[in-house]
């Protein structure tokens, strides 16, 4: 825990320091640069990441299954078409009015994965994630179908692109959402620990097994969406950090929830600070950074899975 403090501590230095502008060559206003663009733009990892990385286990969680997350099941994919519903009906809408539009598809795309898990045979746990992603790919291209034909295929690219470039102070203000969401799920947590249980388990001990779910899948939705209006999306987050906090901290999620929460902000700021240093002073997503070394851990975790099953 203290290591991954640390680690956040000193990315949040490197991302306030690195950038296309030299905030140390005395021709520009510093202090301004840092209130308008890096200050704000580490917030924005920061949040995105930890809010990533919470709505990841909550849906595993609620599926029972440790290889799945948002971004495998078509939650963004489904706050993608809101969002595309939203800019065709009301192309001036405000910020607060897609964020709702685009949450409203994101939970109904992530209940209709739920509903297509629950007939879904448990044998295999790569089964799973793997019907996740076929589901994600229809929703996927139902949206990028939608966007060539409206000639909208360039927010599509925009919103499947995860990165920070574009957060500006007042730009980036809707993910503040998350830290509410987080406190949520900590007080939540007891109640979604059982969820992981199964649903025959949870109604045993009294638990309202459907309005959990409910509550549970909203609160993902409504992280994802946010995060998609505001930076885009950003796959593997949510599968990859928290995994790792469980082979390492255990499965008490109470306590775990602060540490997931925190390192998924040090792997997003972490990625967007490796993307303005690769080619600088141009920029790679981070988003982009992040997929390569997710999906290394994500087969990985695959094999693992797999390797076990047979032992």
């Amino acid at each position: 825990m203290t290591l991954v403090v640390l680690g956040l501590a000193l990315l949040i230095s490197a991302s306030l320091l690195i950038g296309a502008t030299n905030i140390f060559s005395g021709d520009l206003d510093t202090g301004l640069i840092l209130a308008v663009s890096r200050v704000p733009r580490t917030f924005a990892a920061i949040l995105a990441g930890a809010g990533l990385a919470l709505a990841g286990v909550v849906t595993q969680q609620v599926v029972q299954n440790r290889l799945v997350e948002p971004s495998l099941v078509g939650t963004p994919e489904a706050a993608m078409i809101g969002l595309l519903a939203i800019t065709l009906i009301a192309p001036g809408a405000p910020v607060i009015a897609k964020m709702s539009v685009a949450a409203t598809t994101a939970l109904i795309g992530t209940f209709g994965f739920f509903l297509l898990a629950r007939m879904v045979p448990r044998r295999d746990p790569m089964l799973l994630p793997l019907t996740g992603m076929i589901y994600a790919g229809i929703l996927g291209a139902a949206a990028t179908y939608v966007a060539w034909i409206t000639d909208l295929v360039q927010y599509i690219n925009i919103w499947q692109s995860g990165e920070f470039s574009g957060v500006l102070r007042g730009r980036y203000e809707l993910l503040w959402i998350i830290a509410a969401l987080a406190v949520a799920l900590y007080f939540l947590a007891d109640r979604i620990t059982i969820l992981g249980l199964g649903e025959d388990y949870a109604r045993s001990l009294g638990l309202n097994y459907r309005q959990t779910v409910y509550l549970g899948l909203a609160i993902v939705a409504l992280m994802v969406a946010v995060i998609v209006v505001t930076v885009g999306a950003m796959p593997f987050v949510g599968l990859v950090v928290p995994n790792i906090v469980s082979r390492i901290w255990g499965d008490n999620l109470r306590r775990n929830l602060p540490i997931i929460a925190l390192l998924g902000a040090v792997f997003v700021l972490g990625s967007d600070v490796i993307g303005r240093i690769v080619r600088w002073p141009y920029e790679i997503p981070a988003a982009t950074i992040f997929a390569i070394v997710g999906a290394v851990i994500f087969l990985w975790l695959l094999n693992v899975r797999k390797a076990g099953s047979h032992g």
